[in-house]
């Protein structure tokens, strides 16, 4: 079996030999072993960092036979990155697996998803088995999102990330997918095929800075929901049918104090609420609506999801 390993990095000098370590330690002895053929690969794809990082990939290109590298041309996006490692080597190996360079991932699931790839599943998803090592914002942040995910209709495995084998009758199925606005946890799901988890603890960052800060969790969660569910637009046709009942009701009060109670006078701060309230939703409202017709113009102009500068 050829397989193929595929590490999206954004700056990521400080951990990056460690990575190299351990993973060429693991391939020389699949190797040794014949679980894995002499030209399996892993490749790094360089997302634009502004660091040693590319320089890095460069030395060890030229140390180890089996490392290869991607650089794009500036910072498309973790997502981005990793589609393009996936793309322009799914034809050079029998499976390729995606996984994070901060070691937080326990790399020896790789020879389990090798064990599961030659069972006969095309997709295996490394799992988490709990989130305990996280903050408790993160981990009440992330359970939230996945509910929320759940009644949209999204179909994702909770608790996966991006640690996974896709074979490559899975990976040319992925690359029947054109969106723009990439959400591989909810796109994997809906090629089908085989698939199964494997669950594990995942580590501490070996090294280094985070790459997803909470704005940039912010917004790859709002790409997860708006990429895959129209729910945010029924809800607003839903608010609004609401509205209209409650107006029905409050012009049915104020004819009632009029003609039946005798009362004219309405108060100012019914008044005043109802402005505010009906203004909020039409703003929200219009927003939304904004981000799904943002995502359409964004999807028309068709332009690349990346551009590779140099691969060795």
């Amino acid at each position: 079996m050829k397989l193929g390993i595929v590490i999206p990095c954004y700056n990521e000098e400080e951990v990056l030999s460690e990575t190299t370590k351990r993973l060429s330690e693991l391939f020389s002895s699949m190797m040794e072993r014949e679980e894995i053929s002499e030209d399996s690969f892993i490749c790094y794809v360089d997302d634009g960092s502004k660091d040693r990082t590319w320089e890095q990939i460069e030395a060890y290109s030229e140390e180890f036979t089996f490392f290869k590298g991607i650089k794009l041309s500036r910072n498309f996006g973790h997502q981005n990155a990793l589609i393009a490692g996936l793309m322009q080597l799914k034809d050079e190996a029998d499976a390729l697996i995606s996984m994070d360079a901060d070691l937080q991932d326990d790399i020896m699931l790789v020879k389990e998803f090798v064990a599961k790839y030659k069972e006969g599943y095309h997709v295996v998803y490394g799992v988490r088995e709990d989130r305990s090592k996280d903050t408790s914002f993160k981990r009440h942040t992330a359970g939230l999102f996945y509910t929320l995910q759940r009644y949209m209709g999204v179909e994702s495995i909770h608790n996966h990330a991006d640690y996974r084998l896709m074979s490559k009758k899975a990976l040319n199925s992925l690359a029947e997918f054109k969106e723009i606005n990439l959400f591989l946890r909810g796109i994997i799901p809906l090629i089908g095929f085989r698939s199964c988890s494997i669950y594990y603890t995942r580590d501490e960052r070996f090294a280094g800075e985070t790459k997803y800060p909470i704005k940039k969790m912010l917004f790859f969660a709002l790409d997860g929901i708006a990429s895959f569910s129209v729910m945010p637009l029924r809800v607003i046709t839903v608010a609004g049918f609401l509205m209209f009942f409650f107006s029905l009701l409050m012009i049915l009060w104020i004819l009632v104090e009029k003609f039946i109670l005798g009362e004219t006078v309405l108060g100012w701060a019914s008044m005043m609420t109802s402005i505010y309230l009906i203004g909020g939703i039409q703003v929200m409202s219009i927003g939304i609506i904004g981000e799904y017709v943002g995502r359409i113009f964004q999807q028309i102009k068709e332009r690349p999801r990346y551009i590779i500068d140099q691969e060795i």
